[in-house]
């Protein structure tokens, strides 16, 4: 009897010990999955923000593992569009496999919530802004209507004060516009006050568009430019507009859907704005069918001294003319004329940003240096306009070097965000029309000219003024 009693205690100690280990190696929410939900998903996954569910806690996550294992597996988030082949991308927010597993794992085993004392301290995200500003400068009010004609508001050229009274080196810049969900972009530049300008009274270019909203190269260019609407009233506006071509003259810091701030302290670099500047913005809403009133702000950190390097922005452009830029009905795979530009300085590429509209396929960036050699320095072989992603980097880039950029249009059906695959689409302003803009950014001394560092046949340049 007491040798069956110690073999059933001996059992029981087993059981017992096998069950705390199966309970310490269960994947629990605490331990396993809110880590790298707070690394990389609680920036979007928060209430206020653009995604449609918040993260923050397991009462919120839990609903959605399913769907969560889901998303990662098939790696459609994170959104990542660029192949890891390339690069290097210094701000690379794809899951690692392991972390990918571990949601996985916790999905498939019910999703427990595990010891709440196994949890990291939560994460304290900023009210409102990102990057914590010094300044806050006051931008346009837009009275955005519901439904205007063709669904359209042609872009609005605004220009308001910095209300810089110095030289004033800037290291980050946040663009919040109060009604995110209808900002289809919001860009800034700086320009020199001029004394007849009109503060917060937007000019814009009346389009000569088609039913469905389309503007017809056919009677005019695509890019107007001629400030109409209320130009006669804010003349400087209008020939800031008029001089804008593709970027709206305002396109060195930008508010975008999934890229909402430019932060240039990790590179020991900042943008000069001098005094009494003035900021022109370039907005540009998508009405969905309720009237609201806009109120934008740009938040700014500013450099206590003056910074090692100066960043600068700068932007080209594929050929826009409706000869050039006319993608075919029913093509799957059209190639679009490159962009290119040439540098006339040693420079640092540290950020590249691709923008096409809701046919844009794909887009490869490959520098061309002067020995001849080539480097594939971005590639994104799935290109989603819902996320206008900018990709981190760190590539010396010695004069003469060619940066050529290339891009397909899938303008059939089997694109399900084609609004119609029947047409020919030209270079415009609007969702339903395409562009080829490749935004870029380099680092370079603090005394360069920051107007001479590319050649390119279709270019902005800004280093903040």
């Amino acid at each position: 009897m007491r040798f069956q009693l110690a073999v059933a205690a001996l059992l029981a100690g087993g059981l017992l010990q096998a069950a705390d280990v199966a309970a310490s190696s269960q994947t629990t929410f605490s331990r396993d999955v809110l880590p790298v939900l707070q690394k990389n998903c609680q920036g979007c996954h928060r209430p206020g923000q653009i995604a449609p569910m918040s993260f923050l806690s397991y009462k919120d996550a839990r609903p959605w593992a399913k769907a969560m294992k889901t998303a990662v597996l098939s790696r459609k988030m994170p959104p990542w569009s660029a192949d890891s082949r390339y690069g290097p991308y210094l701000n690379d927010r794809s899951l690692k496999q392991p972390e990918i597993d571990a949601i996985v794992r916790w999905a498939d085993g019910g999703a427990p919530e595990g010891d709440l004392k196994d949890a990291p301290p939560a994460v304290s995200f900023p009210e409102g802004w990102l990057i914590q500003p010094d300044v806050i400068v006051e931008g346009p009010v837009t009275d955005v209507p519901a439904s205007p004609k063709n669904n359209v508001l042609e872009w609005i050229t605004v220009i308001m004060p910095t209300g810089f009274t110095k030289d004033t080196w800037v290291t980050s810049v946040q663009i919040k516009p109060e009604h995110a969900a209808i900002a289809h972009h919001i860009c800034i530049g700086y320009v020199p006050h001029q004394p007849n300008v009109k503060y917060g009274l937007g000019v814009w270019a009346d389009l000569p568009r088609d039913a469905e909203g389309a503007a017809m190269p056919e009677k005019g260019p695509t890019f107007v430019g001629r400030g109409q609407g209320r130009a006669a009233e804010n003349p400087d506006a209008a020939a800031i507009f008029a001089e804008s071509g593709i970027s709206g003259g305002s396109a060195q810091d930008c508010y975008l859907p999934g890229n909402v701030a430019a932060d240039y302290r990790p590179l020991n670099a900042a943008k000069l704005i001098p005094a009494g500047y003035d900021i022109v913005f370039n907005v540009h809403y998508t009405p969905n069918g309720t009237a609201a009133t806009d109120h934008v702000k740009v938040g700014f950190t500013v450099a206590k001294e003056p910074p090692r390097r100066r960043y600068v922005s700068l932007l080209i452009s594929a050929p826009t003319d409706s000869k050039t830029f006319a993608i075919p009905p029913n093509d799957p795979n059209w190639q679009s004329p490159h962009a290119e530009a040439t540098f006339r300085e040693d420079v640092e590429l540290v950020y590249m940003m691709p923008h096409m509209h809701v046919r844009g396929k794909d887009t490869t960036w490959t520098l061309e240096y002067p020995d001849g050699r080539k480097q594939v320095v971005l590639d994104v072989p799935h290109y989603d306009f819902n996320w206008q992603m900018g990709y981190d980097t760190s590539i010396r880039v010695p004069k003469g070097t060619r940066l050529r950029v290339d891009a397909h249009y899938d303008n059939s059906l089997n694109n399900k965000f084609n609004p119609n695959p029947s047409r020919t689409v030209y270079y415009g302003q609007m969702t339903w029309e395409e562009m080829m803009s490749p935004f870029f950014g380099v680092v370079v001394d603090p005394g360069a000219d920051v107007h001479k560092l590319i050649d390119s046949p279709v270019a902005f340049v800004s280093g903040g003024a």
